[in-house]
């Protein structure tokens, strides 16, 4: 009987160590595999991010100072052209026609619009209140794409509206990158989301996330 157990204790001792070492040993590189896929998604986001809010910035820069880009230089905020007049005033199509050309040039409209194109842009690049860019970037966005209302063959004056979707055009795409932003907490990677995360007010406040 004392052989038969410690002949018992002999063979459990051996096997299942031995068990678990190779176990252990394979499912390292897989841990290592999810690791860089971790990461590596949240550079992506993080470069998106980026980029994204290099777009909202650079036009409000643009509109503000006429860089000579979308803006000719001497035609810029700062010298006192509107940054809505121009595109609201040319809209020529969709529901909201009439609406965009009482509203183009207007002082409460030229600084809501240059305002959101600044915290947007600020927000994304710093990678802060991501859910708080994402709300206003989209509502920008809607109402961007009805003045251009991509739906229409055909302008107001029956002329070819020259829309290449009648849905997705960019301003959906931006729209969804934003709410996409802010749904992985993005800011977290290359930006200071964890800071902001971490203060009292956000803590206590979710949608300031």
């Amino acid at each position: 009987m004392a052989v038969h157990e410690h002949s018992h204790r002999s063979s459990g001792f051996h096997l299942p160590s031995f068990r678990r070492n190779r176990t252990a040993s394979a499912s390292e590189p897989a841990v290592s595999a999810r690791t860089d896929a971790s990461t590596a998604r949240a550079y992506a986001f993080a470069s998106l991010r980026l980029l994204t809010g290099f777009v909202f910035l650079w036009a409000f820069l643009d509109k503000t100072f006429g860089l000579g880009y979308a803006t000719t230089s001497g035609k810029g905020w700062i010298d006192g052209g509107s940054p809505t007049k121009g595109f609201l005033g040319s809209v020529a199509v969709g529901p909201m026609e009439s609406t965009f050309h009482a509203w183009a040039g207007d002082l409460w409209a030229d600084w809501l619009f240059m305002l959101g194109l600044l915290g947007i842009g600020l927000a994304l690049v710093a990678g802060v209140a991501l859910r708080i860019a994402a709300l206003a970037g989209t509502v920008m966005m809607a109402l961007m794409w009805i003045a251009e209302w991509p739906p229409a063959q055909h302008l107001s004056d029956g002329s070819p509206s020259m829309s290449t979707n009648p849905f997705a055009d960019y301003h959906v795409v931006y729209a969804a990158a934003l709410i996409v932003l802010a749904a992985v907490a993005a800011g977290d990677t290359l930006g200071v989301g964890r800071l902001w995360a971490k203060l009292p007010v956000v803590r206590d406040h979710g949608w300031l996330r």
